[in-house]
């Protein structure tokens, strides 16, 4: 089989499907990235993957390519993983894939079906077989079929092989059974549908995943304004069946590749039928807001940012990715340094990344020791484990004001005390230590 487009989830796709014994070609038009996959080395940071690539590649079953003869002739099934970005009035742009749709379909010589795996909006798998039935052979016979990706960045390989369900949304029985074999050893459960609803399955769960955070945010506002404590709020939620446990960590909102983009997209997929959305409206809202919610609190205890210094610590949107888009600390870096602050980043994996949109307006730490030293507030903005097990101590010893502003909860309250440490998290009343 071949995997069209050589980013995240076409990487980790191929990677899975070649670890279970299928014969996989990445195909992408990009020959850096293509010379440097060769190599074994991934242009993505995610766990576990550039080993999988390694082992397959010298396995024989995992190839890339940028040659479309290469990758098209003699295929069974064609998976599409062309990125669908967003436009500016948040519909996704689907010009690349069209590319690559038109790009395969002069060189396909054989019956196949295609798999979009792209996130596309309602009918675009349509529009697919649209236009490869209008530039292929006409003798061949051509199934599309939708097959939305679920993967966790920072755990996406383990998403593919323990994933709650697979997707299949398919206009034959035989296509759909197809794919249903290529994914048999996977022992994931297979949801068969039509492929309208398909599509429309990967826009309404995340809509309701970011609509998750964005009410245990403001319930997280209002925990703080009445004195209560929004981690055992949460923790009651949680336990109640109809409810969960998960997506109720209060923060300062939600980023990357996925909600941000699906739910702007969502919207304006309503917005295309005249229907007003008004429920995701509000998370968007609320997400925007929430950034603001660690500088009120710093602007409150410190009074003007500027020429403080300012560590901030974190950069990609959660941890276990290198991944920065709509990452709340790259907002948040960029109202700082709006504010006059002296800002000092550090992400274990992040900062080349973060480099290419924050430019020289901030400085690059080598470490979070380096980040710390001297400055009047630092601000967790990414759980990363290195983070989270920090030395305490070393807040006092290297900051010259030690005030931590915990904008993802996940530094213990109890060791705050004992540490004397300036405390300022989401929706729980901080520590502020008694002037002696």
């Amino acid at each position: 089989m071949t995997i069209t487009g050589a980013g995240y989830v076409g990487l980790v796709t191929g990677a899975c499907l070649a670890e279970k014994g299928h014969e996989v070609i990445c195909f992408d038009i990009d020959k850096g990235k293509i010379e440097q996959l060769r190599r074994g080395e991934p242009p993505i940071y995610e766990p576990g993957l550039k080993e999988l690539i390694e082992e397959n590649i010298k396995e024989g079953r995992l190839h890339f390519t940028t040659d479309s003869k290469e990758a098209y002739r003699q295929r069974d099934v064609i998976v599409l993983a062309v990125g669908t970005p967003e436009k500016e009035d948040g519909s996704p742009n689907l010009s690349y894939l069209k590319n690559a749709v038109d790009n395969m379909a002069c060189h396909i010589n054989q019956n196949c079906t295609v798999v979009t795996k792209s996130t596309v909006p309602p009918g675009t798998n349509e529009k697919i077989s649209y236009w490869i039935h209008s530039m292929k052979n006409p003798a061949l016979k051509v199934e599309v079929i939708s097959c939305p990706e679920f993967l966790r960045e920072g755990a996406a390989i383990h998403d593919t092989f323990h994933g709650d369900r697979i997707v299949i949304g398919a206009a034959s029985k035989e296509a759909g059974d197809l794919i249903e074999e290529m994914y048999k050893d996977f022992n994931v459960p297979i949801v068969r549908t039509d492929i309208r609803s398909a599509e429309m399955i990967k826009y309404a769960s995340n809509a309701f995943l970011a609509a998750k955070i964005s009410f245990i945010n403001e319930i997280a506002n209002i925990c703080e304004r009445v004195g209560a404590d929004i981690e055992e709020v949460a923790a009651g939620m949680g336990l109640d069946n109809r409810i969960g446990r998960h997506f109720l960590k209060a923060g300062i909102g939600y980023g990357g590749s996925c909600f941000p983009k699906d739910t702007k997209a969502l919207h304006h997929i309503a917005g295309k039928v005249k229907y007003q959305f008004e429920i995701l409206e509000a998370v968007m809202k609320v997400n925007d807001r929430q950034s603001e919610v660690m500088m009120d609190k710093a602007r409150t205890h410190l009074g003007s940012l500027k020429r403080k210094k300012a560590a901030l610590l974190g950069l990609a949107f959660k941890p276990g990715t290198d991944d920065i888009r709509e990452s709340q600390a790259i907002k948040l870096a960029k109202a700082l340094i709006h504010e006059g602050a002296n800002v000092h980043v550090y992400d274990p994996v992040a900062m080349h990344n973060a480099e290419q949109e924050l430019g020289n307006a901030v400085v690059y730490s080598g470490s979070m020791g380096e980040a710390l030293l001297d400055a009047e507030a630092a601000f967790i903005v990414t759980e990363w484990e290195e983070i989270i097990e920090y030395p305490l101590s070393n807040y006092s010893l290297l900051m010259k004001e030690p005030v931590i502003l915990d904008g993802r909860n996940c530094l213990p309250m109890e060791k705050m005390k004992e540490n004397n440490l300036t405390y300022l998290p989401v929706g729980r009343k901080g520590f502020i230590p008694p002037i002696c």
